[in-house]
C-alpha cells in the first residue's frame, strides 16, 4: 500500500501540468442507441464562481459589411471581429432553431500549441458554429474554417457536434505561435453507440479511408509528424496520442468521467480499470475505448442518470474514506489538487459536482418538426442535484429563472434557478446521507412529472403548428416559462423546509406533513441521528481505545 501511495504522489508531482484545469463532461448518444430515435448530447460545464443564465441569440439578416465582435467566453476580454454572416440562427442555450448542439470539454494538449494571438477562442467557436449552421456537418466546416482563417486562441479542446441525424467528435488543437491554423480530426459516432468524453482526447486510430464519417484538416497528421509527435504511417494515426497523450491527469481525472458513464450502460466495463486508476504505463493497459454500444436503448431520463454519478459502488468511491466526513459525503474541498507536507495529492473528479455552473441535456428528434423536435433539458447547477426542465428549441423566450432580471455571479435572487438552486445544494453537500434522499425525492417527481406531461404538450404544439408556427412557438415558450416557475417554487420551498427540519444537527420530526411537537406543544419532537456508521467506524479506527467508554462495551448514559 505504501508503494503505491509512493507512486500516486510521484505522479502527480511530475504530471501536475498535465491535470485538467477546465473541468467539463458530455455524452453523446447516436440516433439508434436511444428509445425515441433522436440523438441525445449532454453538457456539464464545471465553471467554479462562474454564473451563467440561459444565452439566447436571436435570428438575424446582416447587411454586407457587418462585423461581429469576439469577446472571450471564460474572461469577456475583446479578441477582435470578423465579418458577420448574411444569415444567422436562432440560439437557446446550446442548441438552435435547426436543432444542432455543442457542448465541449477542454483537454488542453501540448502547451507548444497554444497561440494567444489568435481571435476565436473555444466558446465563441461553438456560439458562431450554432448561429450559422442547419446540420451538424456544417457546423463542423463552419467552426474548422473560421479557426483556421481568423487564428484560434483557446487550447485544445473535444467539441460534440450533433443534429437530428448525425453525432460528430470534433477534436481541434492550434498551432502554436506565429502559426494561426488548426489541426482537427472529427468522427461520426455510430447511431446505435454513445460516446463519453471529459478533458482527455477521445479520438484514436480510425479507419482514415472512411471520407464519410471521419474528417481532418490537411495538416492533421503531417503537422504531428513536422512537430515529432507522431512517426508511424498515417493509416496508425492517433490524434490523442499526437495531442493530447494520456497522463495521470487525463486518465484518472479525465477519463474516469467517461469510464463511469459507460459502467451505467454497458456491462464489463471494470476491465478498464487499470487504464482509468492511472498508475500502470500505458503500455500495461487496455486504453477506454471511443464509444460503446449499450445494452439496452436509452431515454432522455437513463442519460440524466449518467450525469448523476458519483462513482458509487466503484473501487473509486468517495463515501468510504476519512474525507467523507460525518455524513458519507462524495464530496471534496476545492481545488482538486493539494499538498500534504510535501506530497502533491489530488481528490477523484466524479461526473457530478458541485460547481456546475450548468448542465443540459438536448433531445434532438428527426421524426418531428424542428419546432418540437429540439428540446435543451436543462439545469443551473449540480448535474445531480437539479430536476431539469424542458426549453424547446424554437420557443420565443427563454424562461426567466434562467434569465433573471438583477441575478448575476455577485447578487443573490430567490426567483432565479442558480441561485436557488444552489441555496439547496450547498446545505446538502454538508450532511449528505440526511438531505440528499429529501432533494432527491423532490428532484425525481419533479423531472417525471416533466416527462409525462411532454407528449400532452407536444401534441398541443403540433396542433397549433398546422396553422401557426408563431402560437406554436409562444405556447411553447410558455410552458418551458412554467415549469422552470415550478421548478424554482419548489426548491425554494425545499430550502425553508430543510433550514427548519435539520437545524442544529437534529431531524425535526414529522407526521402527515407536520411536525410532531411535545406534550406541551411547546417544543419539537427530534431526533439525533448522528455520525453515520461509516464515519463512526473511521474514528473509532483512527483514534483506538482514546473515545472508549472504560469498562464497558455498553454506552454510558449518565450524559447525552
Amino acid at each position: 500500500m505504501k508503494r503505491v501511495s509512493i507512486i500516486l504522489a510521484t505522479c502527480c508531482a511530475a504530471l501536475a501540468l498535465a491535470l485538467p484545469s477546465e473541468a467539463c463532461t458530455n455524452i453523446i448518444v447516436g440516433k439508434n442507441a436511444t428509445v425515441d430515435g433522436s440523438v441525445m448530447c449532454t453538457y456539464c460545464i464545471d465553471s467554479w464562481g462562474a454564473f451563467h443564465k440561459m444565452y439566447r441569440y436571436e435570428a438575424g439578416i446582416h447587411p454586407a459589411g457587418t462585423m461581429r465582435k469576439i469577446y472571450d467566453r471564460d474572461t469577456r476580454v475583446y479578441h477582435g471581429q470578423i465579418p458577420e454572416a448574411p444569415v444567422t440562427y436562432l440560439v437557446t442555450g446550446n442548441i438552435n432553431e435547426w436543432q444542432v448542439s455543442i457542448g465541449e470539454t477542454t483537454f488542453e494538449g501540448r502547451d507548444e500549441l497554444l497561440d494567444n494571438n489568435g481571435i476565436i477562442d473555444y466558446g465563441s467557436l461553438m456560439d458562431l458554429g450554432l448561429q450559422r449552421s442547419k446540420t451538424a456537418r456544417e457546423a463542423i466546416e463552419v467552426m474548422t474554417s473560421l479557426a483556421e482563417k481568423y487564428g484560434y486562441c483557446s487550447t485544445g479542446e473535444s467539441f460534440s457536434v450533433c443534429d437530428p441525424n448525425e453525432a460528430w467528435l470534433l477534436e481541434l488543437v492550434g498551432c502554436g505561435k506565429g502559426r494561426k491554423g488548426v489541426a482537427w480530426m472529427a468522427v461520426r459516432v455510430p447511431d446505435n453507440a454513445v460516446l463519453a468524453h471529459s478533458n482527455q482526447s477521445r479520438i484514436r486510430k480510425v479507419d482514415l479511408t472512411d471520407t464519410a464519417n471521419v474528417k481532418m484538416s490537411k495538416n492533421c497528421i503531417s503537422f504531428a509528424r513536422k512537430m515529432g509527435f507522431f512517426k508511424g504511417k498515417d493509416e496508425d494515426f492517433s490524434f490523442c496520442d499526437a495531442y493530447n497523450p494520456p497522463t495521470f491527469g487525463g486518465r484518472r481525472l479525465g477519463d474516469t468521467r467517461a469510464w463511469a458513464i459507460y459502467r451505467h450502460l454497458k456491462s464489463g466495463m471494470d476491465r478498464y480499470l487499470p487504464y482509468v486508476e492511472g498508475i500502470k504505463p500505458m503500455s500495461e493497459v487496455e486504453p477506454l475505448p471511443m464509444w460503446i454500444i449499450p445494452d439496452k436503448k436509452l431515454t432522455v431520463n437513463d442519460v440524466i442518470e449518467c450525469m448523476r454519478d458519483h462513482f458509487e459502488g466503484t473501487a473509486l468511491a468517495m463515501d468510504n474514506d476519512p474525507g467523507a466526513g460525518f455524513y458519507d459525503s462524495p464530496f471534496r474541498p476545492q481545488p482538486l489538487r493539494y499538498d500534504d507536507e510535501g506530497t502533491s495529492m489530488f481528490n477523484e473528479r466524479p461526473v457530478a459536482t458541485a460547481h456546475s455552473a450548468f448542465t443540459y441535456v438536448c433531445q434532438l428528434r428527426s421524426f418531428m418538426p424542428r419546432e418540437v423536435g429540439g428540446v435543451i433539458w436543462w439545469g443551473n447547477d449540480d448535474s445531480g442535484m437539479v430536476a431539469f426542465t424542458p426549453v424547446y428549441c424554437c420557443a420565443n423566450r427563454v424562461p426567466r429563472c434562467y434569465d433573471t432580471p438583477g441575478a448575476d455571479a455577485f447578487h443573490f435572487s430567490d426567483e432565479n434557478a442558480y441561485w436557488v438552486e444552489n441555496w439547496v445544494s450547498n446545505m446538502v453537500y454538508t450532511r449528505w446521507n440526511l438531505l440528499y434522499p429529501e432533494l432527491q425525492q423532490v428532484r425525481d417527481s419533479l423531472q417525471a412529472s416533466y416527462f409525462a406531461r411532454q407528449p400532452e404538450v407536444e401534441q398541443r404544439a403540433l396542433e397549433l403548428l398546422k396553422t401557426d408556427r408563431d402560437s406554436a412557438n409562444v405556447y411553447l415558450g410558455n410552458y418551458g416559462h412554467e415549469v422552470g416557475e415550478q421548478m424554482v417554487k419548489r426548491w425554494r420551498e425545499m430550502a425553508y423546509h430543510m433550514i427548519v427540519k435539520y437545524n442544529d444537527g437534529v431531524v425535526r420530526q414529522e407526521e402527515n406533513g407536520k411536525y410532531k411537537r411535545n406534550k406541551s406543544g411547546f417544543r419539537p419532537v427530534l431526533k439525533r441521528p448522528g455520525m453515520s456508521k461509516k464515519a463512526r467506524r473511521r474514528i473509532h479506527e483512527a483514534t483506538g481505545t482514546r473515545f472508549e467508554v472504560p469498562g464497558s462495551k455498553q454506552m454510558d448514559t449518565s450524559f447525552r
